[in-house]
């Protein structure tokens, strides 16, 4: 039996997962996540070789250590001084360079001490003021998207409520016109696209002309804001800072890119992950009608259930071992978060979707240590208010049709999810 991976191919059975020879498994390729089995995959590489060495055909990746256990990613994470984040060797992606772009500089792709810098410069934008302040904008912008949405026919909840709130949102967070928030979204997409690994996206010259376009925007805010006293904005606290306010142009293009994709791709896919583990479970929908006090641990399930980055990469600094195996200086590493957020090991029951789950921010979602996502909170917030305005105003909300998730390992998310309010 021939069980070579291709875009071409069918989705794999768990059979067909358990009888692949263990050498050949490659997590990075995509059409595991497109067809929805890399979970099983996961779950054989837990068991039988947690610190996998994979190989990818796709140029500019090559070899690479899949790592899956809970346990030995937070051995990588809390050990930041022997597992790099650094862009000059690699960054936090397994494609080493794309072949006709340049390499982007962004805080998380850094290692103390300037990540730690950098990284305090935009942290205040998750201060607890600023979300009050926040909530009850927040709260009015869901209200109207929600209330827009048609009764008994069908639309897509990724383009009329996911991104459009989470568009709005990160436009109030740069201080963006709100009319244009559709540039956020598509710079955000272009970002995170790779044509080595998905056939549909943009070719190389075109990514890069869509980002400096987007870095050519922002210069204009930047010198707006720089010559005016500063503002809890993101680009004002950049312009601002004596840490940041030197850069060049194309580590401010990195850190846009960060920010964006951070702001963006992370909350719209649980947006749309969690109404559709929620429409799964009727169980758990009942439970939480119930009691909807339960919408705090409700959403901490959802991001643990949907961990919307699949991963992030390391390199190592030095030769060392993980998980018994020998680590060579220069090897990269993929910390498989979705791996880690079913690892049994550590988490009960992981396999089953639980909104009242004990112990649930036992998750690994946002990444860990000097690394952990900054806006978080931010994240929360949004899918808080949206959950509590939906159960107001939703009794019935059906799939119509499948999924169609998006062609990344990196990404784990959505383009579309056909759905219908029946009431």
């Amino acid at each position: 039996m021939d069980l070579t991976r291709s875009t071409e191919a069918a989705p794999t059975s768990r059979a067909q997962i358990e009888a692949m020879s263990l050498e050949g498994i490659n997590p990075a390729d995509p059409q595991w996540f497109v067809d929805d089995t890399i979970g099983d995959l996961f779950q054989r590489l837990r068991r039988e070789d947690p610190v996998h060495r994979s190989h990818s055909p796709v140029e500019g990746i090559g070899d690479y250590w899949s790592v899956t256990r809970y346990r030995d990613i937070m051995q990588v994470e809390t050990h930041h001084d022997i597992y790099s984040s650094d862009w000059s060797l690699g960054g936090i992606t397994l494609m080493d360079f794309p072949p006709g772009e340049q390499q982007l500089q962004m805080f998380i792709a850094m290692d103390p001490p300037r990540h730690d810098e950098q990284r305090k410069v935009v942290s205040p934008i998750a201060a607890q003021p600023n979300l009050d302040g926040w909530e009850s904008l927040i709260r009015e912008r869901t209200c109207k998207v929600l209330d827009g949405l048609p009764r008994g026919e069908t639309f897509d909840w990724v383009d009329r409520v996911s991104i459009e709130l989470t568009g709005m949102m990160l436009a109030t967070l740069f201080d963006f016109p709100q009319e244009e928030r559709r540039k956020l979204t598509y710079w955000s997409d272009i970002a995170t696209s790779n044509k080595l690994t998905n056939p549909d996206a943009p070719e190389p010259e075109v990514r890069m002309a869509g980002l400096r376009e987007m870095l050519g925007y922002f210069m204009k805010l930047w010198n707006e804001r720089v010559n005016a006293p500063p503002r809890p904005d993101l680009v004002s606290m950049l312009a601002h800072s004596p840490t940041t306010r030197d850069m060049t142009p194309m580590e401010y293009m990195g850190n846009l890119v960060l920010l964006i994709v951070g702001g963006n791709d992370t909350t719209r896919s649980t947006m749309t992950g969690g109404l559709l583990a929620m429409l799964r479970h009727p169980g758990e929908m009942k439970k939480l009608r119930a009691d909807p006090s339960l919408v705090g641990s409700m959403i901490t399930e959802i991001i643990r259930w949907q961990t919307p980055l699949a991963y992030m990469r390391r390199t190592a600094t030095q030769d060392t071992e993980l998980g018994g195996k020998q680590i060579r200086k220069g090897d990269k590493l993929a910390l498989w978060y979705l791996s880690a957020n079913r690892d049994d090991a550590m988490i009960k029951d992981p396999y089953k979707f639980i909104i009242d789950r004990p112990m649930p921010r036992l998750h690994l979602s946002f990444g860990f240590g000097i690394h952990r996502c900054v806006g978080n909170r931010i994240a929360d917030l949004q899918l808080r208010v949206l959950w509590e305005e939906l159960l107001k105003r939703f009794d019935n909300i059906e799939i119509v049709d499948e999924p169609k998730r998006v062609r990344s390992s990196f990404v784990h998310g959505f383009t579309h999810l056909p759905v219908r309010i029946v009431n």
